[in-house]
C-alpha cells in the first residue's frame, strides 16, 4: 500500500516554521480546500516536498454522504491539489456538509442505513474517478446518531470500504468520543474494523463540555486516547500517525512533547 509513513503533524500556517525544524518529520496533512490550485502552493509546503515529506490533502467540503452527488468542480479542485503536491493519496469524511443548497458549516453524522451506504459509495466511485491517487475514508466523531440505524458502526463503514476498495483513515480521538459520548467500548469497535485497511491515523485532542466529550482539536491529547492508540497498535499498528492540532497552538515544547508521546505509543521513530 503507498502512503504515509511514521508520524506527522496537520500543517497549518499559523505553525509552518515549528514544522519546518522537525528533524524526523515523515509527512503532513494540509486541508485540501485552502490550497490554490493557480499559481505556487505555500512555500512551506513546497519546502517539505523537496525533504521528501509526504503532503497529503484532506478535504472537508466535498459532503460525500450528501444526497446529491459531489460536485464535480470540488473534486477536480481536490484532484488537482494532488497532483500540484505530488500527494500519495488524498482523505475526505464519511459525513455530509450541505443539503437543499444548505451549508452546513460542520461535518454532521449520517444515518447508518443501507440507503446511506449507497449514497457514500456513488460519491466515493465519483470522486475516485476523478483522482490521480487513492482515497481515504474518515469516519467523524458524532455528538448524536440517527433514530432510524439499521447498521452499527463497524458494519457501516466495512461495508463502504468493501464496496469502493478505499482505504481508511481512522481518527483514534473520535473513536474515544463516540465511544464515550455513547457509553459502548471503543476495543469492540476495533476489533471488528478491517485494520488492514488503514492508511493512516489522526490523533487529537479533546475537552469535556456540557455533558459530551467534544474532540475539539484544540486541546492536549487526552491519557485515554494515547492508551487506546495503543491498544490499536497492539492489535495492528498503522503505518503511519498523524498529530491533529487547528488552533489555542501550546508552545513548541508541548507539540514535541506530544509527537514524541504519538511515535513512542506507536513504536515509531521521534520526528523532534
Amino acid at each position: 500500500m503507498t502512503g504515509p509513513h511514521g508520524v506527522g503533524i496537520g500543517w497549518r500556517p499559523e505553525i509552518a516554521g515549528f514544522v519546518a525544524e522537525l528533524p524526523g518529520l515523515r509527512f503532513v496533512e494540509v486541508v485540501a480546500e485552502t490550497v490554490p490550485i493557480v499559481g505556487p502552493p505555500p512555500a512551506g509546503l513546497v519546502e517539505l516536498r523537496q525533504r521528501g515529506v509526504a503532503v497529503i490533502p484532506h478535504g472537508v467540503r466535498l459532503s460525500l454522504g450528501g444526497a446529491d452527488p459531489v460536485e464535480p468542480t470540488r473534486v477536480a479542485h481536490l484532484a488537482a491539489v494532488a497532483e500540484l503536491l505530488a500527494a500519495p493519496l488524498v482523505s475526505e469524511h464519511i459525513a455530509f456538509v450541505r443539503a437543499g443548497g444548505l451549508e452546513a458549516g460542520h461535518l454532521l453524522p449520517l444515518p447508518r442505513t443501507r440507503e446511506a451506504v449507497d449514497v457514500v459509495c456513488a460519491n466515493v466511485a465519483r470522486t475516485q474517478a476523478e483522482l490521480p491517487v487513492p482515497i481515504a475514508l474518515e469516519p467523524i466523531a458524532a455528538l448524536f446518531d440517527w433514530p432510524d440505524d439499521e447498521l452499527d458502526e463497524a458494519a457501516f463503514l466495512g461495508e463502504i470500504l468493501e464496496r469502493t476498495g478505499a482505504l481508511l483513515l481512522l481518527d483514534i480521538a473520535n473513536v474515544y468520543a463516540n465511544a464515550r459520548n455513547r457509553g459502548t467500548d471503543p476495543l469492540a469497535l476495533l476489533d471488528r474494523l478491517p485494520l488492514e485497511r488503514v492508511a493512516y491515523l489522526h490523533v487529537a485532542g479533546g475537552a469535556e463540555q456540557g455533558g459530551f466529550y467534544h474532540d475539539t482539536h484544540t486541546d492536549p491529547v487526552d491519557r485515554e486516547v494515547l492508551e487506546l492508540l495503543g491498544e490499536l497498535c497492539a492489535r495492528r499498528r498503522p503505518p503511519a500517525a498523524l498529530l491533529e492540532r487547528d488552533g489555542h497552538y501550546p508552545s513548541a515544547a508541548e507539540l514535541r512533547a506530544e509527537l514524541d508521546a504519538v511515535a513512542t505509543t506507536c513504536g515509531f521513530s521521534v520526528v523532534t
